[in-house]
């Protein structure tokens, strides 16, 4: 195994650990000690507390902030420069209160630096010691009930999910009734059934790791009832909608706050019966959660199609648009956003303490240190939810709705068509495969499943390849999505071909590559790629008269899990085949990866 060892600047180097320090004595620090009649050292009187001023304050947290800052920042500006110049440049178009939009996005940035700190200094505590404490002092049904119950939790927290429930004021009731209903009257009704499938999931996952199940099977099982619904729904007329929302509902759930709470309690359990040592500890509940919410989400909407009617929706729509000039103050902007990311972290953490005081019996450590990280992870929630009605769901609209412009007349978009048919929606192809390129490059969790992955192989599967391969994955899937919207292609036959394909390839492929490429489709939809991602498709469906937006997720999810796979099956086969021509018989991948790394 060879390769240079990562270089770092200096000054990167400095300005991470908090560096712009002045060096000061120790003596200066404390006071001075005298000693009594006998020459021995008096005690130290009490210090009063340390007064700083607000420029002292400003000094300290200046090295720490900008730190978080310019972390949230990286991850947002490019994707909005870049979508913003398309915009501009390649489609002519102005971007409307662009003014508002910047700052809607200031707030993303600002909420997302506040919610990942609070993530990291008061919600992980309380996963990791559940985790830790739980399985050693209680049954395991009351174990894996509290996790079915974190499940639930963790999704009304997930900060996508906001994204997913104001997709549905673009819905037009007339032309979708089942999916109005699901994302207006039935939208808690909605989260809830994606919480229970997240949290079923997490059960799945947690008694895979205690009894070292493959995962293989579990994925054929889960696909045969979702790939059946799907088609069921596909030869309903009035289902067929619901279809997008159900696929994308599953790449919405695997955010920054469900992966690591519900990994820290399932891998405690784990760790607690002895397991924890496995290499494939942490792999498979991703993948569950993917794909569960999907199922119960069509369950759903065959429940709905059983207790209304389009008509009976239809009439609910036209009493809800009558009283929506009259919407209470709790409806409206700015204060929904603010309700919402209350009602999303407060329960959670409620729950989080009633397990810990009445089922652990336990104090909380570092009570005051983990109450500020809650608070930041409240401020951050409703800073990020303003951040995306006013920044990223108004850009990714904006976005979507002038791309059609590039090769077709749109009402209001001077001189379109711009190019002709063919020029223009192929530059809306590639500019859909760059977005979702630039956006999977630059996720952090795509960066952490490939420093696991290239562990879990031996140094076999590069950090990387991985990032390469998911992340063309990605850009194919988001690219085949625009290309749905616009051709109105049905989404079943988008939907089930790649998936009988990726189940041949997991039923060739080894148990590593399984585990990575179905859980690094769950890792490439994060916070900020979902809302921009839905809101642009929803916007482009809107422009180009789709019934419905949705759809592109989903395929942006199923396009890693094939190109892995198919990188993991070519480096095998280039691996036995070199192995021939030398006279040898074939190798496993780890034991010849110190020869030949991806």
């Amino acid at each position: 195994m060879s390769g240079a060892p990562e270089s770092i600047r200096y000054g990167d180097y400095l300005r991470a650990i908090g560096a712009g320090r002045q060096r000061l004595s120790y003596n200066a620090l404390g006071p001075t000690l005298g000693r009594d009649a006998q020459g021995r050292a008096r005690p130290a009187p009490a210090t009063a507390p340390i007064r700083l001023r607000p420029d002292e304050i400003a000094r300290l947290l200046q090295p720490y902030v900008s730190v978080r800052f310019a972390d949230q920042l990286k991850a947002v500006a490019p994707l909005a420069l870049y979508l913003a110049l398309f915009q501009v440049l390649i489609l002519r178009q102005l971007i409307d209160d662009s003014w508002l939009i910047v700052g809607g996005l200031f707030a993303v940035i600002l909420g997302l630096m506040f919610f990942m700190e609070g993530l990291k200094l008061g919600l992980m505590p309380f996963g990791e010691l559940i985790g830790q404490r739980l399985p050693r002092r209680s049954p395991l049904p009351l174990v894996l009930l509290i996790t079915l119950l974190l499940g639930i939790g963790v999704t009304f927290a997930e900060p996508a999910i906001g994204a997913l429930q104001a997709a549905g004021q673009n819905v037009s009731p007339e032309r979708a009734p089942y999916l109005w209903a699901l994302l207006n009257p039935w939208s808690g009704a909605l989260v809830l059934m994606i919480g229970a499938s997240v949290g079923l999931a997490a059960v799945l996952g947690t008694l895979r790791f205690l009894y070292g199940w493959s995962l293989k099977p579990l994925i054929y099982t889960a696909l045969l009832p979702v790939l059946g619904l799907t088609l069921y729904g596909a030869s309903q007329p009035e289902l067929a909608p619901v279809l997008g929302l159900a696929w994308d509902a599953g790449a919405v759930t695997t955010g920054p706050v469900t992966v690591p709470l519900v990994l820290a309690l399932g891998i405690g359990i784990a760790a607690a019966a002895g397991r924890g040592d496995s290499g494939l500890s942490g792999f498979g509940i991703v993948t569950l959660a993917s794909i569960f919410p999907i199922i119960g989400v069509l369950l759903l909407t065959l429940y709905l199609a059983a207790t209304l009617t389009p008509a009976e929706i239809l009439a609910s729509a036209q009493a809800v648009g009558a009283a929506s000039a009259t919407l209470p103050w709790s409806a409206r902007s700015p204060w929904v956003e603010l309700l919402m990311g209350l009602r999303a972290i407060v329960p959670l953490v409620v729950f989080l303490w009633l397990i810990l005081r009445w089922v652990l019996k336990e104090a909380l450590p570092r009570p005051r240190e983990i109450g500020l990280g809650i608070a930041f992870t409240v401020i951050g929630m409703c800073l990020f939810n303003l951040g995306l009605t006013y920044g990223l769901s108004a850009l990714g609209g904006s976005a979507g709705a002038s791309v059609p412009a590039a090769f077709m007349a749109l009402p209001g978009a001077a001189g379109s068509p711009l190019y002709r048919y063919g020029v223009g929606l192929s530059i809306a192809v590639v500019f859909a495969w760059v977005l979702g390129f630039a956006a999977t490059v630059a996720e952090p969790a795509l960066n952490a499943l490939g420093v696991t992955a290239e562990q879990l192989t031996n140094g076999f599967f590069k950090k990387r390849t991985l990032i390469l391969a998911v992340s063309v994955g990605v850009a194919c899937g988001i690219a085949l999505g625009l290309t749905k919207l616009v051709l109105d292609l049905p989404l079943v036959w988008l939907i089930v071909p790649p998936y009988l394909l990726a189940a041949v390839l997991t039923w060739l492929s080894s148990e590593e590559f399984v585990n990575v490429a179905w859980d690094s489709a769950g890792v490439t939809t994060g916070p900020i790629t979902v809302p921009l991602v839905l809101a642009m498709g929803l916007g482009l469906g809107n422009a180009t008269g789709a019934v419905e937006g949705f759809g592109i997720l989903c395929l942006a999810s199923i396009g890693p899990i094939i190109s892995v796979q198919l990188t993991g099956l070519w480096a095998r086969w280039r691996l036995a085949w070199q192995a021939r021509a030398a006279g040898h018989a074939p190798a496993t991948p780890s034991a010849l990866g110190a020869e030949l790394p991806l």
